[in-house]
């Protein structure tokens, strides 16, 4: 039931601690799941201090169990242990504290545990977070390097020789963490993401020289899968162990089945690269040449032609060629001008034929009156009148002095004639 409270009517810390602590009762007894981080037992005390602590998220719990149950413990509990207990919630409102009291401790075994980490890869699975389309692109050349590792360890020894080692002026960045144990998960967490969040490491290498099975137990933790997930750098794993593989692998960019496995797949080899250099460099070079080699003979094909051989005949012959087409053309338009020069000819003279002028050179004469009317007949004259004669080479005034008229001529029908 809620408490009501407000501004002017607040509850005192007494009526909320023993509210918290009614609450806290009423969840009767409750199996717990969790990593024992600590462990004190004092002398002289019936009891023994746990703390429990949460396998995913940074939260633990203080645990009380009393003398008698934990020594009966087979096989004892030490610290880092997995364990699953039965335990009341108790509110000390006192203090403001929660805890647990226990009333039975079960350690958890290496079978269930793997079949523990079995339902995780199936969940996680299920979440994407194994997917190939996730995975990152290691860069092909890394100026520097992040390693998580345990300091000093074989590991360590191993990836930075081998990467210095194919090139030299690769640079790693070591960030400390503890390989086993229960405080394992949270150092490598840690430490990567201390690596992530360096601007100038460009790939994480993960590594770890093989170990147990429960040795390995820390590299399936759901927190620190979580957040290689979440990292923005790539992350290689390499703990060493084809058996039974931890599920960083499987969500890693790269999986690698050593620590110097790592150092080959993320920093290349100088000598190899240099050597496939070279290669490039010569496959260049004989392309270059064998292109030169077919450009030479094309040109040499194009000078080996009559044209390129002596040029000169060939203008030569196109020079006679232009002469004969000129001389040609020139025939041609001669010609076509005296025909035409004829044709114009025979026009004018027939121009010439029926024009007044040539029937006036032939002793003809137009006779025109005063009015400058052409006179046809002697009806249109009188006696005494100006007239004037056009002849053919000017015109001629004059004045009738008398008029005759002409005897008709009888105009006989040849045919009639005939017959």
């Amino acid at each position: 039931m809620a408490m009501e409270t407000s501004l002017e009517s607040p509850a005192p810390v007494r009526q909320i601690a023993n509210a918290i602590s009614g609450w806290v009762d009423r969840l009767g007894v409750v199996w717990v799941e969790g990593q024992i981080a600590q462990l004190s037992r004092r002398p002289g005390l019936n009891t023994v201090f746990l703390t429990l602590r949460d396998t995913v998220a940074d939260i633990s719990i203080p645990v009380t169990c009393s003398r008698t149950l934990f020594d009966g413990l087979n096989p004892p509990v030490v610290e880092g242990a997995s364990v699953v207990i039965q335990a009341k919630p108790t509110f000390y409102a006192v203090r403001g504290t929660l805890s647990l009291q226990a009333r039975g401790i079960r350690m958890v075994g290496l079978g269930e545990l793997l079949a523990r980490i079995e339902r995780r890869r199936q969940l996680l699975a299920a979440e994407g977070l194994f997917s190939m389309e996730l995975k990152r692109r290691l860069p092909f050349l890394p100026h520097t390097v992040g390693l998580v590792t345990s300091p000093g360890s074989d590991a360590e020894r191993d990836v930075i020789e081998n990467s210095r080692r194919r090139w030299p002026s690769v640079q790693v960045k070591v960030a400390a963490a503890r390989m086993q144990g229960h405080n394992s998960p949270l150092e490598v967490t840690e430490a990567l993401q201390r690596l992530d969040a360096d601007p100038e490491v460009e790939v994480i290498v993960i590594a770890r020289g093989g170990g147990s099975v429960e040795d390995l137990l820390p590299f399936s933790d759901e927190g620190l899968l979580r957040a290689v997930h979440k990292a923005r750098t790539p992350v290689v794993s390499a703990i060493g162990h084809e058996a039974d593989q931890p599920l960083l692998d499987l969500v890693a960019d790269v999986r690698a089945s050593t620590p110097t496995d790592a150092a080959r797949r993320v920093v290349p080899d100088m000598a190899e690269e240099t050597q496939r250099i070279d290669q490039a460099r010569q496959r260049l070079r004989s392309s270059m040449l064998a292109w030169l080699d077919r450009e030479q003979t094309g040109l040499a094909a194009i000078r080996s032609r009559p044209a390129m051989a002596d040029p000169r005949n060939l203008l030569d012959d196109r020079a006679d060629e232009v002469a004969h087409l000129r001389d040609r053309a020139r025939r041609s338009v001669r010609h076509r001008l005296d025909r035409a020069g004829d044709e114009i000819a025979h026009h004018a003279a027939r121009a010439t034929a029926l024009s007044p002028l040539a029937t006036l050179r032939r002793g003809y004469a137009v006779l025109q009156g005063p009015d400058g009317h052409v006179l046809t007949s002697v009806t249109g004259v009188d006696e005494g009148a100006e007239i004037s004669v056009r002849v053919a080479d000017g015109r001629v005034h004059a004045t009738t002095t008398s008029i005759e008229t002409a005897t008709p001529v009888v105009e006989v029908d040849t045919e009639e004639a005939d017959a």
